[in-house]
């Protein structure tokens, strides 16, 4: 069974959401300089690079990202691929959608991460409020993209992610679809468990496994 690796890498190089922490990785001990071991130290932003965002992000109270249901991270899931010319994924991208638990979106997005170095970008392809509110009436648990936020950027409002949110659909975020294709995979996504703070979020190391070929 083939396996997709499909998080994208922390490093100081990783793209940015405007706004957030930049990612600093540094040598604290090392071997070459006579300690008695190597020792790194990463320091970034829960939403760095491949993510999922909890209920918390937005909604004041609700869970946290280790209090997320393991049952949804890892299970079957349907990749579709949305054609290169669509900036907003809309409902009629989805409104055929069906008996699907787990839903990861690639699209003209995916091309970024061929250029990090450009740093982040605003154009990104994102996920109507519309489009959301159809996938939370048809069961979807889990949403996937494959950029840094499924909301439009500079939107005042955040109604994607409240739609989605507030019904305890998880969204992961930051996605590299580059070697993926549309069809049925077995998604596992495990994100960093952790303590403090506002637990809102955590990167996520992610992987596909190959269960069948069929595309959107």
């Amino acid at each position: 069974m083939k396996i997709y690796d499909v998080t994208f890498p922390i490093s100081a190089e990783t793209p940015i959401y405007e706004g957030d922490p930049e990612a600093e990785i540094k040598t604290v001990n090392s071997l070459e300089n006579g300690d008695a071991a190597n020792v790194s130290q990463i320091c970034c932003g829960v939403h760095t690079a491949t993510h999922v965002d909890a209920p918390n992000h937005f909604i004041e109270g609700t869970k946290r990202v280790h209090e997320l249901d393991l049952n949804v991270l890892i299970g079957e899931c349907s990749v579709i691929e949305i054609n290169e010319n669509i900036s907003a994924i809309d409902t009629q991208h989805v409104e055929t959608i069906e008996n699907t638990e787990r839903l990861l979106f690639k699209t003209r997005n995916s091309a970024f991460w061929n250029e990090p170095e450009k740093g982040f970008r605003t154009d990104f392809t994102y996920i109507t409020p519309e489009a959301a509110q159809i996938l939370v009436e048809k069961g979807v648990r889990l949403v996937g993209i494959d950029y840094l936020s499924v909301e439009k950027f500079g939107s005042d409002d955040f109604l994607t992610h409240l739609t989605l949110l507030k019904n305890e659909v998880i969204i992961l975020e930051g996605l590299d679809l580059r070697e993926v294709s549309g069809g049925t995979y077995e998604l596992i996504c495990l994100p960093l468990k952790y303590i403090g703070g506002k637990g809102e979020g955590a990167p996520a190391r992610t992987i596909l496994r190959k269960k069948s070929e069929v595309r959107a």
